[in-house]
């Protein structure tokens, strides 16, 4: 970034929309269905299809389990959401969120080796919309809801999980909070500081942050340590506007109670003020987060600037103005604070397992994960987490969830670590090895 002028550091960050527009026409669409079976004769009709299906069909109907083994349902995910928050373009339909939840797909296949397929569904009504989730659980190993806006992403997390017997996680929540604290944990060892000790400023008060919130906490900061600015100012016992919607508004008025024990008040300048660590996932910025508020900050601060898809403020903004570690949301700056660094390999590593849910211990292993790989080859200011490039870091996390799931007994089948990692390794390079195969031969066409 250092070699890089202002005025070339943001057509860079410019180039990306311009590459989208350009070639999401051109292949429509970013992902397809391929087949995993051989088609050696005209023969193997009559073994994947009538009549020799029927065997397979009838042990699944005598034995309901058997659908783990004979179909491809453990490596199936529903990408699902109603459009209502996208990104951070807001309420843009579901058809206009289609590019997004392939783009998901993409990175679940490419980086996890998961199948995972876009379900953009119109449906507003919340009620409406968890029963037609609830109904897709018989051809899914797993659930990924997406940009659904709050509060009732939380009222529709919660009871899509009541009565479903597979993982069901909202990745603008746990997938963001996991790669979040993964990242806090290595930026905190940079600065020397510790993560038990640390005051956090966080900005924001959607799905994100709530669930980034809970997390850190469980992952050992101090709940009396955090501030948290919503568009309002500051949340605090003396938010009247939430204490009156309490219970509409239970996660944001539990961090009334619990976060602020001094009661301070104001906005972002003032939350932010004495702080150790920035955590923002609000607005697209770039002008969202001041140059003086960081300036404010104590000393060596940590700016996690993540609204998408463009920060809060330019991260060489931020490191002129003092901040000593930056991060974004982006793949095309330094440390990527992305959920794209989680539910990949999260999901590899349950779905591995046969798991029924997902904790947000599983979550934590995850974070712990993703921190100890990049530490192992080596961290710096630019570099606190691994990047999409790391098959090895995908690989670890897997193994991570796989073996928590199973610790915490909500796996339906038990491997060892070694044959946890063989599987994430063969699923995850097959996947990768599939579409350097397909580029070669120019099944996918190269775009001029």
């Amino acid at each position: 970034m250092e070699t890089l002028t202002k005025e070339e550091l943001l057509k860079k960050a410019e180039q990306p929309a311009k590459e989208a527009e350009r070639l999401h026409p051109y292949y429509q669409g970013k992902v397809s269905v391929s087949l995993k079976a051989p088609v050696r004769s005209y023969d193997d009709f009559a073994i994947w299809y009538t009549p020799g299906v029927a065997r397979a069909c009838k042990m699944i109907s005598e034995n309901p389990e058997y659908v783990w083994h004979n179909t491809n349902k453990a490596n199936f995910v529903a990408i699902v959401t109603d459009g209502t928050r996208v990104l951070g373009l807001g309420d843009i339909g579901p058809e206009a969120s289609m590019p997004v939840m392939e783009g998901k797909a993409l990175l679940f296949k490419y980086l996890g080796g998961v199948d995972a397929f876009p379900i953009c569904i119109k449906e507003k009504n919340p009620d409406k919309f968890i029963e037609i989730v609830k109904s897709l659980e018989p051809t899914f190993g797993g659930i990924n809801l997406e940009d659904i806006a709050q509060p009732k992403c939380f009222t529709i997390l919660e009871k899509v999980r009541q009565g479903m017997n597979i993982p069901v996680w909202h990745d603008d929540q746990q997938g963001t909070a996991t790669i979040t604290y993964a990242g806090l944990v290595n930026a905190c060892k940079i600065v020397n500081k510790s993560i038990g000790e640390i005051k956090i400023a966080m900005v924001g008060g959607g799905a994100a942050n709530v669930c980034i919130l809970r997390i850190l906490i469980k992952g050992g900061v101090k709940p009396e340590n955090i501030v948290l600015c919503d568009s309002k100012g500051i949340l605090s016992t003396s938010r009247k506007d939430l204490e009156e919607k309490k219970v509409e508004l239970k996660e944001k008025w539990w961090i009334c109670q619990n976060t602020n024990p001094q009661g301070l008040a104001g906005g972002i300048k003032e939350a932010m003020t004495g702080a150790d660590v920035l955590i923002s996932a609000s607005a697209p910025g770039p002008d969202i987060i001041k140059p003086q508020w960081i300036q404010a900050m104590n000393k060596d601060p940590i700016c996690f600037t993540m609204a998408n898809p463009i920060p809060e403020i330019w991260p060489w903004e931020a490191k002129e103005a003092g901040a000593k570690i930056v991060a974004t949301g982006r793949s095309d700056f330094p440390n990527q604070i992305n959920n794209s660094m989680g539910f990949p390999a999260i999901f590899r590593g349950v779905l591995d397992v046969w798991a029924k849910t997902v904790t947000d211990e599983m979550c934590i292993a995850a974070g712990n994960s993703l921190a100890a790989t990049a530490e192992k080859k080596g961290m710096s200011e630019e570099r606190i987490v691994p990047t999409m490039v790391e098959t090895d870091a995908f690989v670890e996390e897997a193994v991570a969830c796989g073996l928590a799931a199973i610790e915490q007994g909500i796996a339906r089948r038990k491997l060892s670590e070694k044959e946890l990692r063989d599987s994430a390794e063969e699923k995850i390079t097959r996947a990768q090895r599939e579409v350097k195969l397909m580029m070669d031969e120019g099944i996918i066409k190269k775009a001029d």
